[in-house]
């Protein structure tokens, strides 16, 4: 198991697409970094970025290096190996290899202009989000045998939680104006990891005082222990689950 998650580890840091997607993390968190006089607005304009760029470069990755890697692991499972080390293989690989191209692209520039709690945070969101985001798309194709049907889910899973769902929750908020839905709204933010990591950036900063009652109940939620708590287990089950679910199914799947 150890030498297939080598083997995807090096692939995966020479290929060029992720070089570019380092390279491009790294000049835009140079660029607004440096050129920001305010480190906590610098980080929330990069936290913007960070929550369309990471979710999207990682589910569109992933799904194509799985389904391109298809010949390889049928290869693999016709040796003496049991199929979730070979599927859990490729997920470390995967994961371990986009975690070092964001901590790389972004969080060596965090650490030399933002080095705070604050900046400390969005690097933890950004690595979380890699995870889980990897962690869908092998849901996604592992469920789809077709490539090209698989990307296209990809896609729109990846629009559902970084553009649909707040627009989702904007909805219900203007049909039920008149019901005190704050409290909902923060058990509806644990549907989504995106909602989730941008909360756990915005209540480091001063944003959130402008956020009013809702704010203040974020606030409370997530600033408290029992919070913390919760969330971190909300944000580890979003990684568990899809991948728990993608590597029953490929433990079943016809290769």
């Amino acid at each position: 198991m150890r030498k297939i998650t080598k083997y995807v580890i090096i692939d995966i840091l020479k290929n060029k697409i992720v070089i570019g997607y380092t390279f491009l993390l790294l000049v835009l968190s140079f660029s607004v970094l440096s050129l920001e006089d305010n480190s906590a607005k610098a980080v929330l304009t990069l936290l913007n970025i960070i929550l369309i760029m990471v979710p999207l470069v990682n589910i569109l990755f992933a799904s194509v290096y799985v389904y391109n890697s298809a010949e390889f692991m049928e290869l693999m499972a016709s040796q003496p190996l049991k199929r979730r080390q070979i599927w859990f293989s490729v997920y470390l690989g995967l994961s371990i290899s986009l975690a070092i191209a964001f901590l790389l692209g972004v969080g060596l520039p965090v650490l030399l202009y933002a080095a705070s709690i604050t900046g400390y945070t969005l690097i933890l969101v950004g690595l979380l989000l890699s995870l889980i985001f990897v962690s869908i798309a092998m849901f996604a194709v592992v469920r789809i045998r077709d490539k090209a049907k698989g990307i296209g889910m990809a896609i729109l899973l990846w629009l559902y939680f970084a553009l649909l769902f707040d627009g989702l929750v904007l909805f219900i908020l203007f049909q039920f104006e008149d019901y005190p839905l704050e409290k909902a709204m923060v058990a509806l933010s644990l549907l989504n990891p995106v909602d989730i990591g941008r909360i756990m950036v915005l209540i480091k900063t001063d944003a959130s005082m402008l956020m009013g009652y809702t704010g203040a109940i974020f606030r409370n939620f997530f600033g408290a222990t029992n919070g913390q708590l919760i969330t971190s287990l909300v944000l580890l089950a979003w990684i568990i689950i899809p991948f728990w679910l993608s590597s029953i199914k490929f433990r079943k799947k016809d290769l």
